[in-house]
């Protein structure tokens, strides 16, 4: 059995984690937990109906948060031209160099993205990008030729999402000293988006559950329907 903190027992003493609320009673009672020592990181976590083992039914893609993720993003391009991604705003640029780093461990980047052309050399380091969810892709947006476009894009607070093996996905909405008004403007952001990725064949209820929950704290069940605009 897993220990709590006090924190988190004192946070759940006088409610029930059954309950499912609405968005912005449930926002105000993720705002009532005791805070950790350090900005959390507040997060939506999104059960899926689809079937994860089925390719053509697996779910991704970005959000541009309209008040950003609160995550200051390092930005790695890869390109042949690292100069004019550099001076487009990106904290790493390169191609052959990089991705020998990359194939020796080094990973010390948030978001990838390529152009075009670079990604023939890209793709042997799939292997390694892929799992981490790093790995550029055209459906993601993070393969272009825009790249001042994408990188401006990334750094103001488009977040990716990705449904893992349970069929469930984990989106970051901003942190605990988020005005409670603008997380939830960026939580309806964030479930429109998941709603359009929805595979084009599945049938079914899509959307079967949905929590919201800061790095230590206890998670609140939120009814999805009071996620919509």
């Amino acid at each position: 059995m897993i220990a709590r903190s006090k924190r988190y027992r004192n946070s759940i003493k006088d409610i029930s984690l059954e309950d499912v609320l609405g968005m912005t009673e449930a926002f105000g009672r993720l705002a009532g937990f005791e805070k950790a020592k350090f900005d959390e990181t507040v997060e939506l976590s999104v059960s899926l109906g689809v079937d994860p083992k089925q390719s053509s039914q697996g779910v991704r893609g970005t959000i541009n948060l309209p008040h950003g993720s609160g995550k200051e993003i390092s930005v790695l391009v890869f390109t042949e031209k690292p100069e004019e991604a550099l001076s487009a705003g990106a904290d790493i640029a390169g191609l052959d160099e990089l991705i020998t780093k990359i194939k020796d461990g080094w990973m010390e980047f948030d978001v990838a993205l390529s152009t075009t052309e670079a990604m023939k050399s890209v793709r042997s380091v799939a292997r390694v990008l892929g799992p981490r969810g790093l790995m550029p892709t055209p459906k993601a947006g993070t393969v272009t030729d825009e790249v001042e476009e994408a990188v401006k894009a990334v750094k103001a607070g488009r977040v990716e999402f990705k449904m893992d093996k349970t069929g469930a996905l984990a989106v970051i909405i901003g942190r605990r000293s988020f005005p409670q008004e603008q997380l939830e403007e960026n939580a309806m952001a964030a479930m429109e988006a998941v709603i359009a990725a929805r595979p084009d064949d599945f049938k079914g209820k899509f959307i079967r559950s949905v929590h919201v929950s800061s790095t230590m704290s206890p998670s609140v069940r939120i009814n999805p329907s009071s996620l919509n605009r």
